[in-house]
């Protein structure tokens, strides 16, 4: 199998991952930036180059994109799906996960559980928004934030109405989420892979901060998920359409609750967690995969 990475840098630890998986298991690995690729289109010709080199005879493409060229990377990535190259993560399913506030409508029409979660802008009454939510203590967050950056705990109503008014000062973008005390500042990292959860673990935020990503400074433990979590996690990524993700959740008082589904999920903290070999889950469903998509050519693509 001839696969092809997009990444900005095959330094990264989960690209590296990615390429020593492949090639351990006998297939072809490149790695590709995105940014630096071009699209060529005319009558039937979708070809796509770097520099001078065209890229062609690819049987499956990883998309590790980043947030701040998704519409580029999601464009190059239609380009290569039209062209009936298999992915885990297709362009639609990319987008959809990327824009925060479409992918909980999605969740929330599929029936996924999640915090009540309201979005307005400049609303009249922020008090009844406030309301709307169950009151303070409630959740911030901007729609464009990542990594727990742009999230903001605010304990009462006083608090709550201050933030959400400051925000929409700097015409932000922002959710307005329920707080779920009973987490106590932990959440769950699970990975889906093929309809699958291969691995897991717990997330704990440090002493006094209810942001639980390891990049905020957290720490992690491995977790054997309940059925009732394996279940919504696995719901979740279905509902985006992706076959590979990062499905973050609370355990609430009543059940898991989905707070984010990640196109691109990092695989340092879980496979250093957990010590599973997660790349190597995804290259196996790969190799398993990548030729029906040329056997069924049912692309959704402009949907």
């Amino acid at each position: 199998m001839n696969l092809l990475i997009l990444s900005a840098n095959r330094n990264l630890y989960s690209t590296r991952r990615l390429v020593e998986a492949a090639e351990s298991r006998g297939h072809s690995a490149k790695v590709m930036n995105i940014g630096r690729s071009y699209a060529v289109l005319s009558a039937n010709e979708l070809d796509i180059y770097y520099g001078d080199h065209r890229i062609e005879g690819v049987d499956a493409v990883i998309p590790r994109i980043g947030a701040s060229i998704t519409d580029y990377g999601a464009a190059m990535l239609r380009q290569l799906e039209m062209k009936q190259v298999f992915t885990p993560v297709s362009s639609l399913a990319l987008v959809r996960s990327r824009d925060k506030l479409r992918a909980l409508q999605i969740l929330a029409k599929e029936g996924v559980a999640i915090p009540r979660t309201a979005v307005a802008k400049q609303p009249s009454d922020v008090d009844a928004l406030i309301k709307e939510v169950g009151g303070a203590p409630l959740v911030v967050k901007l729609l464009e934030g990542t990594q727990g950056k742009g999230v903001v705990l605010a304990e009462s109503k006083t608090a709550a109405r201050s933030v959400i008014e400051a925000f929409y000062s700097l015409d932000a973008n922002i959710l307005v989420q329920e707080f779920i005390k009973e987490a106590k500042g932990a959440d769950i990292r699970a990975i889906v892979v093929g309809g699958q959860v291969v691995a897991a673990y717990k997330r704990q935020g440090r002493e006094g901060e209810f942001r639980s990503n390891l990049h905020s400074g957290g720490s992690g433990i491995p977790i054997k998920l309940k059925a009732s979590e394996r279940a919504m996690a696995v719901k979740a990524a279905k509902a985006l359409g992706l076959k590979v993700a990062g499905v973050d959740m609370l355990q609430s008082a009543r059940g898991p609750l989905i707070m984010e589904v990640n196109s691109s999920p990092g695989l340092r903290g879980v496979e250093t967690v957990t010590g599973i070999d997660v790349a190597g889950h995804i290259i196996d469903y790969i190799a398993t995969n990548h030729g029906q998509s040329k056997a069924k050519a049912k692309d959704k693509i402009g949907a």
